[in-house]
């Protein structure tokens, strides 16, 4: 079994050896965002090993697979993020798997800040969570019910859906919301990464354990700024 003391040096091997094809060519479409802030800034909730696997790896993988899939069809080029969402359904399993896993992190990756620095939801956000769940602790109640529902790997999410209300749904694997196969759609507000490469080192199985933990870096400014974008 890994013993934990051997993870910091097994992150600086696997990241020396990264595979090429996984490097960032010069002139690629998409290109992998720095965190916005040091990878141990989420501490105690997420640790520092796994936000710079997450990040450095796994992120780093679904740019560069987007890249070769855009570059492979012709009809993709010059063509942005949040197009290649929007229709997934018309694209390879390439484009919708990598598209949705680099949109994903990204959003993800803004979402969160280090504990105390996050905020508070605004008064807004705050009136529509009590309007469409009741109160702020059956919003998170239903988050969390929603991450521990997704069988396997996915997401959970807050939305606006097209009727105006706030919703959580999740999605599997690397969709979201924005694509035109999901069974809810909506504008995502906020979202949780519920694959086991996102917790699994820290917690283990326990992903209850990490949903709650999480709640403590949610960046709620960057979420209420989202909300007021949505309803301007």
């Amino acid at each position: 079994m890994l013993r934990f003391w051997l993870l910091p040096w097994l992150l600086t091997f696997l990241l020396a050896f990264t595979p090429a094809e996984l490097a960032l060519a010069d002139g690629a479409p998409f290109s992998l965002p720095p965190l916005p802030y040091p990878s141990a800034a989420l501490e105690p909730a997420i640790d520092a090993t796994t936000l710079a696997i997450h990040h450095d790896l796994h992120h780093q993988a679904y740019v560069a697979n987007l890249n070769n899939a855009v570059g492979a069809d012709p009809s993709l080029q010059g063509l942005g993020l949040e197009t290649l969402l929007k229709r997934p359904s018309r694209r390879s399993a390439a484009v919708r798997n990598n598209a949705g896993g680099h949109w994903n992190h990204s959003f993800f990756w803004e979402s969160m800040a280090a504990p105390g620095q996050g905020g508070a939801p605004s008064a807004a956000l705050l009136e529509a969570i009590d309007r469409d769940f009741g109160s702020f602790a059956q919003f998170q109640a239903s988050f969390k019910a929603a991450g521990l529902g997704r069988f396997g790997s996915g997401w959970v999410w807050l939305i606006v859906n097209p009727k105006g209300a706030l919703e959580v749904v999740s999605t599997a694997n690397q969709d979201n919301p924005l694509m035109d196969l999901a069974e809810r759609r909506g504008t995502p507000l906020l979202g949780n990464d519920i694959w086991e490469h996102a917790y699994y080192l820290q917690y283990q199985n326990r992903r209850a354990d990490y949903l709650d933990a999480w709640w403590s870096v949610v960046n709620w400014e960057v979420v209420s700024g989202r909300y007021a974008e949505r309803l301007a």
